[in-house]
């Protein structure tokens, strides 16, 4: 009963049981006096046509719930729900603080599975509407995420450079910083654009030129040296966490930030579902 954890639910809990006693007690009450009570007490001075009205002290239990209310009312302003302190909005992030501390502790841990199913959850709900259910773009509307770059893609970024996920100045980039172009041209470029697109597999002198001009900041398999520079043969967590945070202006469009709306774990999920789109392309 997760329902009773909550301060406001026990609080009208307790007040609501209160009313059901205080209501049978003064049921109770009535009901014996109506059965044996007898018509005595000392009557008031003033009468009309012979109608005289009892002198009635306060009821007890009804002063007692008088000041009781007076009580609660100043516990409840100053102490419980102080006007300076208590807030809606401050409830709700309340409540997701300590829903997120549950979810982190939870997913402290994950699976390869556990990752896999999550990166779907999220991968349809966030990102199919524009990447489409299956990661292939939607026939070029936006990246085909099932492949790590096209023999275009790379060919633009080697004849106009690249921010490397980053502005002018460096920031949200990679360690490396920003590619400049014109690294290699006409076709030697073609060579390399062609290796990398094919997963770097075949074509010899793709092969040479990309050890002899793009090995020193992507490594010489291309992984980017641990984080250092992008991971040209897959989507590693790094390069999707950051395009996530920051979103990616690129030759088919700019994608939005998501920053906020996912869990680092999150990040993580999408990352790894979109690695088993291309295992299985």
């Amino acid at each position: 009963m997760n329902w009773l954890s909550d301060n406001v639910n026990q609080l009208a809990l307790l007040g609501a049981a209160a009313i059901l006693i205080l209501t049978i007690g003064v049921a109770a009450k009535y009901f014996k006096q109506i059965k044996e009570g007898k018509s005595e007490g000392v009557l008031k001075e003033e009468n009309w046509d012979g109608i005289g009205e009892y002198k009635n002290n306060s009821p007890i239990g009804w002063s007692l719930a008088f000041m009781g209310t007076i009580i609660w009312g100043a516990w409840y302003w100053l102490v419980g729900y102080p006007l300076n302190a208590y807030s809606q909005i401050g409830e709700y992030n309340k409540e997701v603080k300590t829903y997120n501390a549950k979810f982190q502790s939870k997913w402290a841990n994950p699976t390869k599975e556990d990752l896999l199913g999550m990166g779907e959850g999220v991968f349809l709900v966030q990102c199919s509407p524009c990447h489409g259910i299956d990661g292939t773009g939607i026939e070029g509307k936006a990246q085909d995420l099932t492949r790590r770059l096209l023999k275009k893609e790379v060919l633009d970024v080697i004849a106009r450079g690249s921010a490397a996920l980053g502005n002018p100045n460096g920031q949200f980039g990679y360690p490396l910083g920003m590619m400049p172009p014109g690294l290699t041209s006409g076709a030697d470029a073609e060579a390399v654009a062609e290796y990398v697109a094919n997963g770097f597999k075949g074509n010899d002198k793709g092969a040479e030129v990309f050890q002899n001009v793009c090995a020193g900041c992507h490594g010489p398999d291309g992984r980017g040296m641990s984080g250092q520079a992008p991971n040209l043969r897959e989507y590693d967590d790094t390069i999707i966490a950051k395009v996530l945070e920051h979103g990616k202006k690129g030759i088919i469009g700019h994608m939005p930030s998501f920053k906020g709306r996912l869990t680092p774990v999150q990040e993580k999920a999408v990352a790894t579902y979109i690695r088993s789109l291309s295992e299985g392309a």
